[in-house]
């Protein structure tokens, strides 16, 4: 008997670093454990560097990798990233409605678009249709300034969104700061599922330090090191903490270590060129070392802007708590982040814009015993063995989207 085959559509998936690719492949393979065939449709170059190139099709842990040409420029532009997702989104809509056996597909917000190529196909071949709220559009780009709230681009943004949310059978949100602007800035009424991402937590442990290869060859001994990691972007701006370290270049034991890509890495790299001493800059680390390179901070930043809160989710502080290190935050207090630094005690927090209390806060890390570190850490990583574990959180992610699903033993013949 054939099995009902679940699509997911996704402009990114692994190996490509990424992380929202990192966790649709934790959800399609958990799927396919789960006994359904999965074929995932995704971009044949990387999302952050379109020089990488991925095979065309292969078999990753029980799940069917297919992927797309000419659908990955990289993001030099929103032009650019535009045409890649259009040229993504009707290649991913093609293949969809000629998927045989379908029973169901996902789409999450990446691309921006890909609810709309979800809606297509789930209508046309008569399954449910899952939705995957990682980050909110237009709201983002009204938010950075990029677009008017009242431009004729966002009011058909939010028409799409409407018909979007008005169509899934079932909405996953990641916090109740994004649940609330759902509900009310989209116009949607329906029960939404909150669920957190999980952190990748087989690519993750503490390293000690004395034991991290990484550490030893990047930082100079006896240093306390600050690290951003992952995508830098506008929403999640530096500039307050870059002041702070810059402030700070005198002092021989601080180092801050920015790794990733993205837009905001420009402002990195100009304080670097301008010969601040104490800012170093590397690229996205390979998922199977990742361990060494968050293992090597003795502090995370976490950053999440003014205006943004509900629109983008930072899940990097998931990664920081998996390797059991307090966490740096930098927003505003009443926000998911906030609350989880309030809530577990786990770090420190400054505004944006407040230089001064940054450059006291971290005078006061550096200040702090190893021992009390030590223990924000170790409450970071319990809660992550706990509730905001990656098990239990795929687990009930995995529910909603076989929720309404043919069961796996049970063939549906769907055509195509």
């Amino acid at each position: 008997m054939t099995r009902p085959t679940f699509v997911m559509l996704s402009q990114v998936y692994v190996p490509d670093p990424a992380a929202v690719g990192q966790h649709v492949a934790d959800a399609a393979e958990e799927m396919a454990r789960r006994g359904y065939r999965v074929i995932v449709y995704t971009a044949a170059r990387g999302y952050d560097d379109p020089s990488r190139k991925y095979a065309s099709r292969e078999m990753r842990n029980g799940v069917d990798v297919r992927r797309l040409p000419v659908s990955s420029f990289g993001k030099s532009s929103i032009p650019v990233r535009l045409v890649a997702q259009a040229v993504f989104l009707v290649q991913a809509v093609a293949r969809g409605l000629l998927t045989r056996g379908l029973c169901g597909v996902m789409v999450s917000t990446s691309p921006p678009f890909c609810g709309a190529a979800g809606v297509v196909v789930s209508r046309v071949r008569g399954v449910p249709l899952k939705y995957w709220v990682m980050d909110l559009n237009p709201d983002q780009m009204v938010a950075m300034g990029k677009l008017g709230p009242r431009s004729l681009p966002v009011r058909a943004f939010e028409a799409l969104n409407r018909m979007v949310l008005r169509h899934a059978d079932d909405v996953v949100v990641l916090d109740r700061f994004m649940a609330k602007r759902v509900a009310e800035k989209v116009g949607f009424r329906k029960e939404l599922d909150v669920l957190p991402p999980w952190p990748l937590e087989d690519h993750l442990e503490s390293i000690a330090h004395e034991q991290n290869p990484f550490r030893r060859e990047h930082v100079p001994p006896g240093s306390f090191v600050l690290m951003y990691s992952g995508n830098h972007s506008p929403a999640n701006p530096l500039g307050t903490i870059l002041d702070a370290v810059e402030r700070l270049q005198d002092d021989p034991r601080l180092v801050l270590l920015c790794i990733g890509g993205g837009e905001g890495k420009r402002e990195v790299e100009e304080r670097i060129r301008r010969g601040v001493r104490n800012i170093r800059s590397f690229p996205y680390q390979p998922l199977d070392s990742i361990r060494f390179s968050l293992s090597a901070a003795d502090a995370h930043v976490v950053s999440i802007g003014d205006g943004v809160v509900g629109i983008v989710h930072p899940s990097k502080i998931y990664g920081a708590m998996a390797v059991s290190r307090p966490v740096l935050f930098l927003g505003p207090a009443l926000s998911h982040v906030g609350e989880l630094i309030d809530r577990l005690k786990i770090g420190w927090h400054v505004e944006h814009g407040d230089v001064e209390h940054a450059v006291s806060t971290i005078r006061e890390m550096m200040g702090t015993p190893v021992d009390e570190r030590i223990a924000m850490g170790r409450r970071a990583g319990g809660a992550i063995e706990g509730d905001l574990g990656r098990n239990p959180l795929l687990r009930r992610f995995c529910d909603v989207l076989e929720r309404n699903l043919p069961a796996p033993g049970m063939n549906r013949d769907s055509g195509g």
